[in-house]
Parts: structure tokens; C-alpha cells; sequence
């Protein structure tokens, strides 16, 4: 699935470039009963929630001297057609800005079935036409420190798939925040969001109380250097 598509160059610099991300909303509806301590959550309803509803987003952070977001707006599109198979889709569009001046803006779409949600792969505005080997089922319920691998990601040039640019990994792990929040993170093996060079790790995770509700979000990006390894977060705002 198509996560991540921030506007980052190779060291971490600034770079108008064009990308989907399917991030997540941030929402008003907190558990108020501070005193409970929940150990369950719903992953599966936060996934749907994150990658599948209509919402908008916007997640910022400062690189160097320069400010830098995106806005995010997801928007349904019903049944359609996938890699030969009736799926569901999820129009991401993306507009990108430095400095508060607009970059780039794009369009990907993920595609996915539900009961159970599995998702198939992803097409954007560039061309890429990436196809998903969804490893395991996302659980219901998971309890906090649960994490699994989720899938392995195959991406092409385009829809003919005679020119492979890469493939990826992702897992999930919920990890406790409150008493009654978690992170749900998605780890990649390969940092995506560089417009030039893959090397390094990301990972998007999403705040979530006891019903699935996405409450904030962030994203980090980091990229071994001379000096160790270089990390940028992008928040929600």
C-alpha cells in the first residue's frame, strides 16, 4: 500500500518532488476514562480508519532552516478494478509545500478488499503500478507489544510491470502511549519518501484510543550518514 510520498531528497534536504501519501486524520473524540488501562485495541479498525475513509491531514515538520508539509485528503472511490480483480479504492491526493509554497501536488490510489482487509497494491500519478503479497491477516483485536510482518511490496514503472524499480517490507507494532492510547506503527524497510536514493527506514504511526479513532499522527524518516544516522519527523497538525 502506498504510504508515504513526503518530499525528501537524498540526505534529508528539502526537494519539490511529487508522491502519494496515505496518512492518517487527526480526530477530536478522545477516551476521557484516563484511569483505564487498555490493553487491547482495534488494529484492523484503525487500518481501515487510516487508509480507507474519507479525511484530510496535514503533517508538517522543520528540515534544516526550511518548513515543510503536506496536505492530505482521502477520498473513497467504491468498487473498481485491480490487477484483474474487484477491489476497493482509496484516492490519496497530496499537495505538497516548502515554505508555504506549494511544490507538487499528486494522486495514488490504494486498493484493497475488506472481510478481512487485505490490501493488493497501489497506482499514482507518476506511473508506478505496485502490487502487494499481503502476508498475514491484520488482527481484530491486538494487544499492546504485538507486532507481525504485513507485507511485501513489488513496485514497476508502470502497469506493464516489464521494469521493476524495487520492493519493500512492512510490519505493524502497537506499542502503549497512555492509559488508553497506543501507537499503531508501520514499519518500512526502505525509505520511501527520498526522491533519489532508498537507503534507510521509515515509519508512519498513528495514536489510537479503544475504538480504532486516529487521534495523531507521525512520520520518520532516517538515513545512515557519516555522522550516524540522520531523522526527520513530520507530525500531524
Amino acid at each position: 500500500m502506498k504510504t508515504l510520498g513526503l518530499c525528501i531528497a537524498a540526505g534529508l534536504g528539502l526537494s519539490a518532488c511529487a508522491s502519494g501519501i496515505s496518512g492518517g486524520t487527526t480526530v477530536n473524540n478522545q477516551n476521557n476514562d484516563t484511569d483505564k488501562i487498555v490493553t487491547q485495541y482495534p488494529v484492523e479498525t484503525a487500518m481501515l480508519n487510516i487508509y480507507t475513509k474519507q479525511r484530510s491531514e496535514k503533517l508538517v515538520a522543520i528540515v534544516g532552516n526550511q518548513s515543510a508539509s503536506a496536505d492530505i485528503q482521502i477520498t473513497p472511490k467504491g468498487s473498481i478494478q485491480f490487477n484483474n480483480k474487484a477491489v476497493q479504492g482509496a484516492e490519496v491526493n497530496t499537495i505538497n509545500k516548502v515554505n508555504n509554497r506549494i511544490t507538487d501536488q499528486s494522486v495514488a490510489i490504494n486498493y484493497f478488499t475488506l472481510n478481512p482487509l487485505v490490501f493488493h497494491g497501489f497506482t499514482d500519478s507518476t506511473g508506478k503500478y505496485s502490487l502487494s503479497n499481503q502476508t498475514t491477516i491484520i488482527p481484530k483485536m491486538a494487544t499492546v507489544g504485538d507486532s507481525s510482518k504485513l507485507m511485501t511490496e513489488t513496485v514497476y514503472a508502470d502497469s506493464s510491470m516489464h521494469k521493476k524499480i524495487g520492493s519493500y517490507e512492512q510490519d505493524w507494532s502497537l506499542a502503549r502511549d497512555t492509559n488508553n492510547t497506543a501507537w499503531l506503527c508501520i514499519e518500512n524497510s526502505k525509505n520511501l519518501l527520498l526522491s533519489s536514493d532508498p537507503i534507510g527506514t521509515s515509519s508512519e504511526c498513528y495514536k489510537i484510543n479503544a475504538k480504532g479513532d486516529i487521534l495523531a499522527s507521525k512520520v520518520t524518516l532516517r538515513q545512515p550518514s557519516t555522522n550516524g544516522t540522520k531523522t526527520v519527523t513530520f507530525v500531524s497538525q
